[in-house]
């Protein structure tokens, strides 16, 4: 229902406020709220949505969202937001062949009244036939099940100060440098499935760390360590196999002091194993969702965590 509130009108040709000078004038239902693509200037309204939530406010990853997807959201009349959300699209500039959803928030006061709904069948809608994923939560998984997505894997976050030990794998790792780009975006198209380039030359000034794994001077894998509050965020992790993430991850781990924080796929069972046994703890499970297609494309074997749980 609406609600009403009452604003000063003219009479007696001065300004009054007298009781018989007001007029309820109802504000908009929020089904009635329009939707509109959010931008950089949305910024700190996001923060504080997500703050509403109990998140952490994000500011670093919200910015690099919206500058690289499109963000969604819904006005209060009151201030602030009343939702949000970011769709990252990857493909051709011809053609998206793939959109990832995430930052799918609701202010807590406009909770249980369908506004999540409402705005993730508006960012269904506007994608058309591409295809989409996302990461759920236990408690937004019955909603996307009920738009038609479909859990096709999960991932396990894991997070905690990073231990150095056992024997040394014997691959090599590096510092990223401009002119390794190249080879990072077209290894990134092989393992992803489509086209990030958009995202992943981003990377550079969004991460603290870009390192690279070579053999015979030809890269095998990659992964960045990106800030989020106070941890750093090991993704994306890609690699020819576990034992070149692990050297990644290893690396990573020698160049900060802060905790690591990462979201494996749980097929990637010995690299969990040994994460946890230096020091990572499991802190939930998120499941992995699609729509209009039965699997994710590219290669799961070699895509060990994604660059953030919102943007696939």
């Amino acid at each position: 229902m609406a609600k009403s509130t009452c604003v000063c009108i003219e009479t007696g040709g001065r300004q009054g406020c007298r009781s018989d000078s007001l007029t309820c004038v109802p504000t908009p239902s929020l089904a009635a709220l329009p939707i509109r693509r959010l931008t950089l200037r949305d910024l700190t309204a996001c923060a504080d949505l997500s703050e509403d939530r109990g998140w952490p406010r994000e500011e670093h990853k919200w910015g690099f969202l919206l500058t690289a997807g499109k963000g969604y959201g819904i006005d209060d009349p009151d201030g602030g937001l009343v939702a949000a959300c970011v769709v990252t699209e990857y493909g051709s500039w011809e053609r998206s062949d793939l959109g990832a959803i995430g930052m799918v928030l609701v202010a807590e006061r406009h909770a249980s009244q369908g506004v999540g709904r409402r705005l993730m069948r508006h960012v269904v809608s506007a994608m058309g036939t591409t295809p989409l994923t996302l990461h759920a939560t236990p408690n937004g998984r019955p909603l996307y099940e009920e738009l038609g997505f479909k859990v096709t894997g999960r991932a396990e976050m894991l997070t905690g100060h990073f231990t150095p030990g056992g024997p040394e794998c014997g691959v090599t790792t590096r510092a990223a440098t401009a002119e390794d780009l190249p080879s990072i975006l077209r290894l990134d198209e092989e393992v992803f499935g489509a086209d990030r380039t958009p995202l992943i030359t981003r990377l550079p000034a969004f991460a603290d760390q870009l390192r690279v794994a070579e053999d015979g001077g030809r890269i095998i894998g990659y992964t960045a360590a990106w800030p989020n509050m106070d941890t750093h965020v090991v993704g994306p992790l890609i690699a020819r196999d576990t034992q070149t993430a692990q050297a990644l991850i290893t690396s990573l781990a020698a160049h900060t002091d802060r905790p690591l924080r990462t979201d494996i796929d749980v097929r990637h069972e010995e690299l969990l194993a040994w994460a946890k046994a230096r020091g990572l703890a499991s802190v939930a499970f998120n499941a992995v969702m699609t729509y209009g297609i039965t699997d994710l494309p590219g290669d799961w074997t070699r895509r060990f965590a994604p660059l953030t749980v919102a943007a696939g």
